[in-house]
């Protein structure tokens, strides 16, 4: 394809006349342009800045086939919607919802050339038929949505999506699309490195969603925040979507609603598939006003028209909250996300965030069933031979991973490593790495609790998370309204004067070693440590004691 093809111009008439689309968004045209040069490309956008219609451009201009690897069946299938409306190919499904002669004909589409997109979850990489089909028919490009989900750092990660790189390479290594709403610098670094991306471009568009109103409430007792939210959700501009921490809460904050007079529904991964379906489709028809759900209710949803997202519970990290306020008002309307905070809420995400821990007795078990393995292991097989649940055995084999103790292959069996024969140090080692797993997710609650209890502009607060410079007041949020109605210039600006290390810029601790600088706020410098997770140093003590150094 010569360079006029892939000139902005160009792409915008493609985009207007086989896409329907009036025009490209900031960031897209220079994504599909990368895509389009033979770069391996990370494109980090907002939520609703129309990250799909990069690849399905790309895809259309770059002949043999796209694979986009997508976790949800209910994402999958919304796609495979819009492209057959848009007429610009011939596009599948791969899931455990088809039978095996659906399976086969979709297969042989695949490999005769008349499928030009195939969408599956990473977890149908463990048949080894789907790996094999797929090197038959030899894909030109690789799509990954939802790419933080490959960090160990990122708010999602989903340890299927760890032997990606693997099968990549394997399929001859077409050139990737990553995509993701959600990535801090260093989590951007990750994506690149753990999917193996060569001569790789990274596409950032600014996280700045303005037409939303920040706000964040604080109770110190549960039923009085509860009473609030309803009274809120009441007057609130309808559709919209509360979010709470646990099922239970979801289905008792619905009954609220609708005794509130409110058209409302609840959804959490608990009810049937054919329940959650139904409730998502009705929804997304307007045919009742609030939605209270988990975190399951989401991922994919492309309704432009949400006015307000309210959250009955604090979120476990800066960046899931981030995702999921920014389902609302993609339309570009004024829309509304309030936090209704409780303290006591952190004590529940402490909690969940230290389930299923793995202990040194189960990391020996497999490793000794490791050692005595001549040949690659399935975790089908490796499960019965050991004393623990299916879930377990991924869970160690995820974390030897992790420590190269064993090399995850394409097909989806592993195989033992070198260092794995010491067994104590391999045990060790893994529990050394889900401890700095753990401090990462307690320093991660810790900032989405300063977002709750911020005195600064709650919008300055978001951005610089995710690395993007930002000057108050923005306007639209609590604290710089209720500064302007004091009769105050501007919402009180923390930021000081002389910032020693620019923003994004990478940093050295002697004992934590290297960061990456994520914001400044109360004479407080916030880095973002590769092993220890979040930290604030006072910019006083840092001065003082040479605390850090610029890491060139």
């Amino acid at each position: 394809m010569n360079k006029k093809a892939h000139s902005a111009k160009a792409l915008s008439q493609v985009a207007k006349t086989r896409f329907g689309f009036d025009e490209l968004r900031p960031g897209q045209t220079s994504a599909i342009q990368s895509a389009l040069q033979g770069h391996d490309t990370l494109v980090v956008m907002p939520t609703g800045s129309g990250k799909s219609a990069i690849y399905q451009i790309a895809a259309f201009l770059i002949p043999g086939a796209t694979v986009v690897v997508s976790p949800l069946i209910a994402l999958q299938r919304d796609q495979v919607q819009a492209i057959a409306q848009q007429k610009v190919g011939d596009a599948a499904v791969l899931n455990s919802t088809l039978s095996e002669a659906e399976r086969q004909e979709t297969f042989e589409d695949l490999v005769e050339g008349d499928l030009e997109f195939l969408f599956l979850a990473p977890e149908q990489f463990n048949n080894p038929e789907t790996l094999e089909q797929l090197q038959a028919a030899q894909p030109s490009l690789f799509v990954i949505d939802e790419a933080h989900c490959v960090s160990s750092w990122g708010h999602d990660f989903r340890p299927d999506y760890l032997r990606l790189s693997t099968i990549i390479e394997s399929l001859g290594h077409p050139r990737i699309l990553a995509l993701t709403a959600t990535a801090a610098p260093p989590v951007r670094q990750e994506i690149v490195e753990r999917l193996g991306m060569q001569d790789s471009a990274v596409i950032v568009q600014g996280f700045n969603r303005p037409n939303i109103y920040l706000s964040a409430e604080r109770f110190e007792d549960t039923a009085e925040k509860d009473k609030a939210l309803i009274a809120q959700a009441v007057q609130a501009e309808k559709p919209g979507i509360i979010y709470a921490a646990t099922r239970k809460r979801t289905e008792e904050l619905a009954a609220a609603l609708v005794e509130a007079g409110i058209q409302a529904a609840h959804y959490h991964a608990g009810m049937k598939q054919c329940d959650r379906t139904a409730t998502e489709t009705a929804f997304m028809a307007d045919e009742f006003e609030i939605l209270v759900a988990t975190i399951a209710f989401g991922m994919g949803i492309d309704k432009p028209n949400i006015r307000s997202v309210l959250h009955a519970d604090i979120s476990d990290s800066v960046d899931s909250y981030y995702q999921e306020i920014g389902r609302v008002g993609r339309d570009g309307e004024p829309a509304r996300a309030t936090l209704f905070y409780d303290p006591s809420d952190l004590n529940l995400r402490r909690f969940m965030n230290s389930r299923g821990q793995i202990k040194a007795e189960a990391i020996e078990q497999v490793a000794e069933v490791l050692q005595n393995e001549s040949e690659p292991v399935s975790p089908k097989a490796l499960h019965k031979q050991v004393d623990l649940s299916k879930a377990k055995v991924k869970k160690v084999l995820n974390q030897l991973v992790e420590v190269d103790a064993v090399e995850a292959l394409a097909t989806g069996e592993v195989v033992p490593t070198a260092s794995l024969a010491d067994t104590e140090l391999t045990i060790a080692a893994a529990l050394e790495a889900q401890e700095r797993q753990q401090q990462f997710e307690k320093s991660r609650l810790e900032m989405v609790r300063g977002y709750a209890e911020a005195r600064d502009c709650r919008r300055k607060y978001l951005l610089n998370y995710f690395g993007e410079a930002f000057d108050p007041p923005c306007d639209n949020c609590d604290i710089c309204k209720a500064a302007a109605n004091r009769e105050e210039p501007e919402a009180k600006d923390d930021t000081p004067a002389h910032m020693p290390f620019p923003i994004s810029s990478k940093v050295e601790h002697a004992s934590w070693g290297e960061g990456t600088v994520m914001s400044y706020e109360n004479h407080k410098i916030t880095v973002l440590f590769d092993d220890v997770g979040y930290k604030s140093l006072s910019l006083d003590v840092l001065r003082l004691r040479k605390l850090l150094k610029k890491v060139e």
